[in-house]
C-alpha cells in the first residue's frame, strides 16, 4: 500500500474523548443532511459510549428521530434476543427510547442460514435505496461507524475469507467467524460499506496496538481495504497508539 494511503488516525486522549469526538461527527452528518438521512452502526464493544452519549439529553434532543434510519453494518447469526446481537445492544442502549420502530433496520437472524439473511437484508437495503446498484454519486449511507478487530476484520470481513472479496453482492452470510464469539456472521461487503459520505472508525485501548501497528505499517488487512467513496476517518485514543505513528488533525 502506497504511504498516502495509509490511515492518518485523529488521535484523542482516551475512550472517553473517543466517544465525544464521534459523536460530534455523527451530529455534524446528521445535521448536513436536510433530508432522510441513513447511519450504519457497528457491534462490538468500541461503540457502546459513543451510543450511550447518542442516547443521553445532550444529544438526543438534537437527533431529528423522524429522518434517520439506522442500519447495522454486520450481525452475528443468534436470535434478537441474545446478549450477542450488535443490533439488541445498540436497541437497548439507545435506539427503542427514542427511534421510530420503522427506523431501526436490524439484519433478520430469523431465516434458515446466514446466506437467506444475508439476501433477506440485501433486498431491504435495495428497497430503502431504490435500486440494486450503487451510484458513486448517490451514498447508501450519510455515515458508516466500524471497528478493527485484533486479525485485523472489520464488520465481518475476515482475512482470507472469500466475503472480502465480493463485489456484486451488498451483504453476504459469513458461515465461520476468524475470532470469538465463533458463531456465523452476516456482514455488508466492501462495496455497500464504501458507499457512504464518510466511514468512521473509533479505536481505543492498549490491546488494539498490535493490530495498529500492523494496519498503519502497510498490512493490506479487511479493516484498511475498507474506504469510504467520500471520506474515511481514523479516531484512536493515545493508548492505543503504535510507537512512532504520528496522528492527523
Amino acid at each position: 500500500m502506497a504511504a498516502a494511503d495509509q490511515p492518518r488516525p485523529i488521535v484523542v486522549a482516551d475512550a472517553e474523548a473517543l466517544a465525544h469526538a464521534a459523536a460530534e461527527r455523527v451530529m455534524a452528518r446528521i445535521t448536513a443532511n436536510p433530508g432522510r438521512i441513513a447511519i450504519c452502526l457497528t457491534g462490538g464493544s468500541s461503540p457502546k459510549k459513543l451510543y450511550e452519549l447518542l442516547g443521553s439529553d445532550a444529544y438526543c434532543a438534537k437527533i431529528p428521530w423522524d429522518r434517520v434510519h439506522w442500519f447495522i453494518g454486520d450481525e452475528r447469526f443468534v436470535p434478537s434476543t441474545d446478549p450477542l446481537n450488535n443490533m439488541a445492544i445498540a436497541r437497548a442502549t439507545f435506539l427503542d427510547r427514542s427511534a421510530p420502530s420503522g427506523h431501526i433496520h436490524p439484519i433478520p437472524t430469523t431465516a434458515e442460514s446466514p446466506d437467506r439473511s444475508a439476501e433477506a437484508y440485501a433486498r431491504e437495503l435495495h428497497v430503502f435505496y431504490g435500486a440494486e446498484l450503487l451510484d458513486p454519486e448517490r451514498p447508501l449511507f450519510d455515515m458508516v461507524l466500524m471497528g478493527a478487530g485484533p486479525d485485523g476484520h472489520t464488520a465481518s470481513l475476515f482475512p482470507g475469507y472469500p466475503a472480502i472479496e465480493e463485489t456484486q453482492r451488498w451483504v453476504v452470510g459469513v458461515p465461520k467467524a476468524n475470532v470469538a464469539p465463533f458463531v456465523p456472521r452476516v456482514s455488508l461487503t466492501l462495496p455497500a460499506l464504501a458507499s457512504c459520505r464518510e466511514m468512521l472508525f473509533e479505536i481505543a485501548g492498549h490491546d488494539k496496538q498490535p493490530i495498529l501497528t500492523r494496519l498503519f505499517n502497510g498490512e493490506t488487512l479487511p479493516a484498511v481495504r475498507a474506504r469510504s467513496n467520500g471520506e474515511t476517518v481514523w479516531l484512536v485514543d493515545q493508548a492505543a497508539l503504535p510507537e512512532g505513528i504520528r496522528g492527523g488533525r
